[in-house]
């Protein structure tokens, strides 16, 4: 036996069947049908109106879903070309400004008429005790201990240590480190030892001597390591003591070694000993 929902549907189903039937019959007449061509129209139209707004609905959401992939796809595109173009942009920037210190190394090499190795620093001591870097030039490279370094900025330092491909370099702010100096324009002499916090000794100067704070301080030459003239720092604080012949005199660097980089290794001629 059919249950009363089965009788439901089914007379539904032969009610909209015979309305379709009796709208298709009608709409071949030139003018709006009467009798069971209106009621046809009024029953039919609710299910053609539900099908019809469910369809467009439907539609827009699947529209709008391809639109949003599109859209997703095009923004991951684009975050790619701009990571890209940021990446060429920063290594085109680290470039222009090694060629710009090449550059100023360059210079320095044709003022000082000697034969040179610019190397990299690709290390540094991390013991607060010594103060050396590492470089990428070595034995094979003509380097070897006792050369003196540079840079644009004045003097790094000397090799104290070599191999095939690497140089240990002490910078002048060591406290091992020894450099003669003179004051550039009063030409008061003294040793450039390294001192606390970053800072050098000029040490052995004498109290007759005239010296100003910022007065700069240049290599003498006079230790035959270093070529005379080259920057060693700017005087920082001075100090004369109630007694004693020499003042008490510091200086800042002139080489910034917490951004250095680049430097000139001057390769000396290397003594032969004799059997």
């Amino acid at each position: 036996m059919f249950s009363k929902k089965m009788a439901m549907v089914i007379g539904l189903f032969a009610l909209v069947t015979f309305s379709i039937l009796s709208l298709s019959l009608s709409s071949r007449q030139p003018y709006p049908a009467y009798g069971p061509g209106r009621v046809a129209i009024a029953l039919v139209a609710p299910f053609q109106n539900a099908i019809v707004g469910t369809t467009r609905f439907f539609s827009g959401i699947w529209e709008h879903y391809f639109f949003l992939v599109t859209v997703q796809e095009e923004n991951e595109r684009l975050f790619r070309e701009n990571r890209d173009l940021k990446a060429i942009q920063h290594r085109y920037l680290e470039a222009a400004a090694m060629n710009d210190r090449m550059r100023e190394l360059l210079g320095l090499l044709k003022k000082i008429e000697q034969p040179a190795v610019a190397a990299l620093v690709v290390g540094k001591d991390p013991s607060p005790w010594f103060q050396t870097v590492m470089v990428d030039k070595g034995t094979g490279d003509g380097i070897g201990k006792g050369d003196p370094v540079i840079n644009a900025q004045g003097i790094v330092g000397i090799v104290v240590d070599a191999t095939a491909h690497y140089a240990k370099v002490m910078l002048i702010t060591d406290p091992n480190s020894a450099v003669d100096a003179v004051v550039q324009d009063s030409r008061a002499r003294g040793i450039v030892k390294g001192g606390a916090a970053g800072y050098c000794a000029f040490n052995y100067v004498l109290r007759k001597h005239q010296v100003a704070v910022d007065d700069l301080v240049v290599s003498s030459g006079m230790d035959m390591v270093f070529p005379k003239g080259l920057p060693v720092g700017r005087v920082a604080t001075i100090v004369k003591q109630d007694a004693g012949i020499f003042q008490d005199v510091t200086l800042t660097p002139a080489v910034d070694f917490e951004r250095l980089e680049e430097i000139l290794i001057i390769p000396v001629p290397k003594r032969v000993e004799l059997p």
